[in-house]
């Protein structure tokens, strides 16, 4: 086995409990495998739920929990209800991250557990993360980024370990989806989790649908990109009924943080002045 995840049970181990906020996606599950492989009973799962956190994620935790016999806890965490964050801010992963690990603190330590573990890996050092900030300033560990862990090489060990995850979907929040300043309503983020399950379930390995206003933008991989084509009808006519006024598909295919490279645009239009 990779010496990295030797490392990885080495740190989870000298942590003595750990409560690792599980979403069920790719680096959580593996972050929580190992968690599990190091410590034993010493290891709860905890999970938030939310209108941003699709219910087909919620039972895929529940499902993995209960075959691996890991406890698991949910908790509840409504984004809407936090001051400024309906606005979508360009902070608004920091609000959410804050109130979340708030709120899970106090849930892990009326249960003994003295630390929380998160599944951010060395990918996210490079993009902007303001959800990175209130984990260090909480004091919620980041394991696999302390063990040098890649998205890749978390795919690659979850393989070997057998976990069916290891070719997931990257996922993050819905509220991901929105442009920022485009106020966030439950309403919007149903049409979003309704129109990336339509796709998943056409057989898309990898679907993002940001929305703009009532327009739907589909980010696929590139290569099926034609696969949209012969179901462009049934697509079209669905996301239609959702609400959306206009569906469209970005050339440039999936990618993580697409809503990122507008604040990049700005960045570089305020050096230019």
């Amino acid at each position: 086995m990779n010496k990295k995840y030797e490392a990885l049970k080495m740190y989870l181990k000298s942590l003595g409990s750990v409560a690792v906020a599980f979403s069920g996606g790719v680096d959580s599950t593996f972050l929580l495998k190992a968690a599990h492989d190091a410590l034993g009973d010493k290891v709860i799962a905890v999970t938030a739920r939310s209108c941003s956190f699709p219910v087909r994620e919620l039972n895929e935790a529940k499902v993995f929990c209960e075959k691996e016999g890991i406890r698991h806890i949910v908790v509840e965490s409504e984004e809407l209800k936090i001051e400024g964050f309906s606005e979508n801010p360009k902070n608004r992963c920091y609000l959410c991250k804050k109130e979340l690990f708030t709120k899970m603190w106090k849930t892990v330590k009326e249960l003994g557990f003295q630390n929380i573990a998160e599944g951010s890996n060395t990918d996210d050092n490079g993009d902007y993360r303001p959800g990175l900030i209130a984990v260090s300033e909480l004091g919620v560990k980041s394991p696999l980024r302390h063990v040098g862990l890649s998205k890749d090489e978390i795919r690659e060990l979850s393989k070997e370990l057998g976990l069916n995850t290891w070719d997931k979907q990257s996922f993050a929040c819905l509220s991901s989806r929105f442009v920022y300043g485009e106020t966030i309503t439950e309403e919007k983020l149903g049409m979003v989790d309704k129109a990336e399950q339509l796709l998943l379930d056409l057989g898309f390995s990898q679907v993002r649908v940001r929305i703009h206003d009532r327009l739907a933008r589909i980010e696929l991989k590139p290569d099926e990109f034609n696969k949209l084509l012969n179901v462009r009808e049934k697509v079209y006519d669905y996301l239609k009924m959702l609400g959306f006024t206009y569906i469209s598909l970005d050339l440039a295919g999936y990618r993580t943080g697409s809503m990122n490279e507008t604040l990049k645009e700005e960045e570089t239009e305020n050096k230019s002045e």
